[in-house]
């Protein structure tokens, strides 16, 4: 399946590292099979050339992401990552009145292994997973939420909000796909010492929701 003729949106772009806006409902990486080879990092290294993964972000989720241009830079992001360098922040719209103005959600998290690729809150054989919750505001029906993650379990945001019945409206799996058109769930911030310069950057992106 050849790319999408679609630019990737950049928020920085140097000989090191690519920070890109990644869209709802496109790949971060390519998956399995001929028709998910579409992805950001496909489309960046066509346009751009030797680019290489850090991390990933939910098909499903937009928001911002940072590739790195060599290997060198790749594993100074991958260590930076690992030893928890780096800072990701995410807004959300969540089904119903979140009470409390801030609070952390700790709940650990397996895998599903009858649902497949589903996770789990798993509190025999999870891994510790560790989310920061601050309301932005409240709606009738609804609340904006801003989330920092502390560690980076798969689909750690849309479990934990699950498993605190405020599921992020638009979730196909841990919630009510029908509740918004896409899954309202945005990484808005990133922020990483940069590989050559050590330099603390930190880059933004506003949700369209």
């Amino acid at each position: 399946m050849p790319l999408l003729k679609v630019p990737p949106k950049l928020v920085h772009i140097d000989k090191h590292v690519i920070v890109a806006v990644k869209p709802a409902g496109l790949l971060a990486v390519p998956g399995r099979g001929a028709d998910k080879q579409d992805c950001l990092s496909a489309r960046l290294a066509a346009e751009f050339g030797e680019i290489h993964i850090v991390h990933r972000l939910d098909q499903a989720t937009s928001g911002v992401m940072v590739f790195a241009r060599t290997l060198a830079a790749l594993r100074d992001l991958h260590a930076q990552f690992r030893t928890g360098m780096v800072d990701k922040a995410y807004e959300a719209i969540v089904a119903g009145n979140v009470a409390s103005a801030r609070f952390t959600i700790d709940a650990p998290i397996g895998k599903d292994w009858v649902n497949r690729p589903l996770q789990k809150i798993d509190f025999k054989e999870g891994k510790p997973s560790k989310t920061e919750l601050e309301v932005m505001n409240r709606e009738t029906d609804n609340t904006r939420v801003a989330l920092i993650p502390h560690t980076g379990r798969t689909h750690q945001l849309r479990l934990h909000m699950m498993h605190i019945k405020h599921p992020i409206l638009g979730d196909k799996w841990y919630g009510d796909k029908a509740s918004a058109p896409r899954l309202l769930l945005h990484a808005k911030q990133i922020s990483f010492l940069h590989p050559s310069t050590q330099k603390k950057m930190v880059f933004e992106s506003k949700p369209d929701f």
